[in-house]
């Protein structure tokens, strides 16, 4: 009887997102990664040829030239259609038996390679495996099926999940007859597969150990770990297959914490935050209150709209064009851009108290320069603050008298590490409402400043806010509003002009300009002045697009009245929580300005349920959290969408409320609440 013909494909690309180029890394005795694979593949009597299945992207224009320079076929194909790139090359050849290996598995077996393909000639047999279940080392994994059988799933198969896997369609229950290799001991929790660099540098030091031998078989490097364990240490916690149940922004999100402290720039972004393990973490493009993951999925944003920047929605056109156009015409000289003095102009307009302006780009340079004049204005040092204003060491110096001052401010955790220790005593946070403590404050040290937001979760009381800024004035102290987050959300302008209470400094950052980076400090003229004795400077707070986007915000914000319409998109929200918290019997509490409505569960399980919402409502392609930032973009329809999918989540939970373990439901660990020390 004629042996059936047998190739293998290997499928590999230079464009992992947990690490890249990984298949031309370089092992010992001037191999490349992928070139010590193949050299292992060609000792297979079992096969006939070898196919290196790659991309027809650019980027693996060299990976391509370098398999040929091997003297191995290369076939190139779609980057996410890796069935159709599969059944292509396999065609060429019109093989009876396909074999699939990744590229990514220098230490592949090729005895183990021969066995399973003895297993798919046996008759009847579509697909053999030795991966189901794992009972070898991954990294050892090997796949082997009749060209008919691939044949049949690149034709049927429509789920994304088995056009991008090759073999999930051929390995559903029932479909065909299979085989599975197994070891006589499960040795599936070693991992010698490359994945990221940990695995890499394991693969690397088993190379170098054999020392110029290819022909090592996988026994002896079974054998090698159980002597040198050490060697085979630094990779153990990757869980295996990892990969395949990792979204794209996942895998970039476990390579950014390798290379970034915490993984990014801003604690709030972070995927712990919201759904470890889940979240996508990353955005390819974003419109109205859409985003797209890296994956290409379209996902609607009920969360938090770029931390609040975005109360046009994203990409809005106006403001784009007027970006585009700033971008066209050149974005930084030697000469100032005209835009920062009519940004200027038009924040005094709207604010007839203030008579002079500073721009920057995030709201914790504003905070910062704010705080500088003011203590150069009053002559003291002192700060007395409520709220959340920013990372910098004035503020953290609360935490130096024990640590927990900011907990109710900001959240639980903050270590104030690095924050000089002569700062101890300087500043003094008081609760929003209580008159008493802050007149306290003032009374016992030498205050220069008072800084708090204009609203906390709730409103002023018993004439809280006037109280404040005649104590100001009285002690001689400046007054500082941070309207960062507040600002062009319930007024246009500062929230302040809705009470009726004039500060000496007011702070304005997020909504301003639609998700371009610009802050502004404005001031009295008498105030701001002081900001000529002291030096306050930086090269990119002279760039021009932050003051062209927010112009231009502003003069759209001005024409659709936006404050109102996300004013009254908050106030619906928030009724209708109360509503289906209601229909539910569930206690749910909810603060913050209607525009910034946040949402949460009452009692031990909050954190898990929070959890469990996220998860359940990226299910339906809804980002959503225990805030909801509106913008102009949450249509009446798009509303009815998030509640429609958000009523059997509070369903779920009133189960769990009623006795169901929430444990049992969540899929990932429950979300990090305070800050945490990432690793």
């Amino acid at each position: 009887m004629k042996s059936p013909k047998t190739i293998a494909i290997i499928q590999a690309r230079t464009g992992s997102t947990r690490f890249p180029g990984k298949v031309l890394k370089p092992l010992a005795g001037g191999h490349s990664l992928i070139g010590f694979l193949l050299r292992r593949l060609a000792a297979c009597p079992a096969l006939d040829a070898l196919v290196v299945a790659t991309t027809d992207r650019p980027g693996d224009d060299a990976l391509a030239a370098h398999v040929e320079s091997l003297g191995h076929l290369v076939f190139r194909g779609s980057e996410s259609d890796v069935l159709d790139r599969y059944y292509q090359a396999a065609r060429v050849f019109a093989p009876d038996i396909v074999v699939r290996i990744t590229g990514d598995c220098p230490l592949i077996d090729p005895g183990l390679v021969a066995q399973v393909v003895a297993a798919a000639g046996e008759p009847g047999v579509a697909y053999a495996s030795n991966i189901r279940p794992p009972t070898y080392p991954d990294g050892l994994d090997v796949e082997a099926f009749t060209f008919a059988a691939l044949e049949e799933a690149w034709r049927e198969a429509r789920d994304p999940f088995e056009r991008e896997h090759v073999t999930p369609y051929l390995r559903a229950p029932g479909r065909c007859k299979q085989v599975n290799l197994a070891h006589d001991t499960d040795e599936s929790a070693r991992r010698w597969t490359v994945d990221e660099s940990a695995d890499y540098d394991v693969v690397r030091g088993v190379v170098a150990h054999f020392r110029g031998r290819v022909d090592f078989g996988w026994r002896e490097v079974l054998a090698l770990a159980n002597e040198q364990p050490a060697l085979f240490a630094m990779n153990q916690a990757t869980i295996r297959n990892e990969g395949a149940d990792l979204c794209t922004g996942q895998k970039l999100w476990k390579r950014a914490k390798r290379v970034i402290p915490g993984g990014n720039m801003l604690l709030s972004k972070r995927a712990e935050m919201f759904l470890p393990g889940r979240w996508p973490a990353y955005f390819s493009r974003a419109k109205d209150c859409r985003v797209w993951d890296l994956d290409g999925r379209e996902l609607l944003d009920m969360c938090i709209m770029g931390i609040g920047t975005n109360t046009l929605g994203y990409g809005h056109p106006e403001v784009d064009a007027a970006v585009a156009e700033t971008v066209a015409k050149g974005n930084m000289s030697t000469f100032n851009c005209p835009e920062e003095v009519l940004l200027a102009e038009k924040l005094v307009e709207l604010h007839p108290w203030a008579g002079m302006v500073r721009l920057a780009r995030t709201g914790g340079e504003a905070n910062a320069i704010a705080v500088r004049i003011a203590r150069a204005a009053s002559g003291r040092d002192d700060i007395a603050f409520c709220g959340y204003h920013g990372w910098h060491d004035w503020y953290l110096a609360a935490n130096l008298a024990g640590g927990g001052n900011l907990a109710g401010h900001l959240l639980p955790g903050l270590e104030p590490r690095g924050v000089p220790q002569d700062l101890a005593g300087t500043v003094h946070p008081f609760a929003y409402n209580d008159l008493a403590a802050l007149e306290t404050i003032v009374n016992q040290h030498p205050v220069g400043v008072i800084v708090m937001e204009v609203v906390r979760n709730f409103g002023p009381q018993d004439g809280f806010l006037e109280k404040v800024r005649d104590l100001a004035t009285r002690k001689g102290i400046v007054l500082m509003f941070d309207e960062c987050t507040s600002g062009f959300r319930q007024t246009f302008g500062g929230l302040h002009k809705q009470y009726g209470v004039e500060p000496d400094i007011a702070m304005f950052g997020k909504a301003l300009g639609n998700g371009y980076a610009i802050t502004a400090v404005v001031g009295r003229r008498e105030v701001m002045e002081h900001a000529q004795e002291t030096f306050i400077s930086s090269t990119f707070w002279t760039e021009r697009i932050g003051p062209a986007a927010a112009l231009k915000t502003l003069e759209v914000m001005e024409r659709l009245r936006s404050w109102e319409t996300i004013t009254a998109i908050g106030q619906t929200v928030v009724a209708r929580w109360h509503e289906l918290a209601a229909r539910h019997a569930l206690a749910i509490q909810t603060g913050g300005l209607p525009a910034l409505a946040t949402l949460a569960f009452l009692g031990p399980n909050a954190l898990a349920y929070k959890t469990l919402l996220t998860q359940e409502m990226l299910k339906q392609g809804i980002l959503a959290a225990n805030s909801l930032y509106a913008c102009i973009a949450h249509t009446p329809e798009v509303l009815d969408r998030y509640f429609a999918a958000l009523d059997p989540v509070f369903a779920l939970i009133r189960q769990c409320e009623d006795g169901r373990d929430v444990a049992g439901l969540l899929e990932v660990p429950v979300c990090q609440s305070g800050f945490k020390r990432l690793n």
